[in-house]
C-alpha cells in the first residue's frame, strides 16, 4: 500500500475529509491522493496557490503576514492551512510553502519548506530543512512529509 493510500485509509476510518493548500509542490499532494482509486470519499479539494496573490485571494492569507514574514514562513503556512479549512468542507488540511530550488538566500535557503496542519481543534506549523537536494527531490520529500503529517493528524 502506498503512503497516499495509507493516509486516505486513516482519514476514512475517522470519517474525515482532506483538503490541501500547496505552493512549492504545485499540487503534488493532491495528485498523490487522487491517484488512489476511491479517494473521492476522503479528498475534498486542493488549492494550488503558487503566487502571493493566489494565497490571499483563495486562502485569505493576509498581505500583512506575507510582508512581515515572507511566503516561506510558518506564519504563512499556518494561514494557508486555516484558509483551506475555512474554504472547504474538509476536516483536516495540510499546507506547504517553501523553496524547492534552485536558489534561495542566506536567510531562506533552498530546501526550506514550511508546513501546517489544521483541524477544527487547531493548527500547528513547523519547518523542515531538506537541504539543497535539487528541485525534484525537495518537492518529492515535501509531498511525502505532507502525507505523513495528514496521516499522523488523522490518527490522533
Amino acid at each position: 500500500m502506498t503512503l497516499a493510500a495509507d493516509t486516505l485509509n486513516t482519514a476514512r476510518a475517522r470519517g474525515w475529509r482532506i483538503a490541501t493548500a500547496e505552493s512549492c509542490t504545485g499540487g503534488m499532494v493532491s495528485a498523490a491522493l487522487t491517484d488512489v482509486p476511491g479517494s473521492s470519499d476522503v479528498f475534498e479539494r486542493g488549492f494550488v496557490t503558487y503566487t502571493n496573490t493566489a494565497k490571499t485571494e483563495m486562502l485569505g492569507v493576509r498581505e500583512a503576514t506575507l510582508a512581515a514574514h515572507g511566503a516561506v514562513s510558518e506564519e504563512v503556512a499556518h494561514e494557508m492551512a486555516l484558509g483551506a479549512l475555512v474554504n472547504s468542507d474538509a476536516d483536516l488540511t495540510v499546507s506547504i510553502t517553501g523553496i524547492a530550488g534552485p536558489g534561495g538566500s542566506e536567510f531562506k535557503p533552498e530546501g526550506r519548506v514550511c508546513f501546517a496542519t489544521a483541524t477544527r481543534a487547531g493548527c500547528t506549523a513547523h519547518t523542515v530543512e531538506f537541504g539543497a537536494l535539487g528541485r525534484n527531490a525537495v518537492r518529492t520529500a515535501a509531498r511525502n512529509h505532507a502525507l505523513d503529517l495528514l496521516s499522523a493528524a488523522a490518527s490522533q
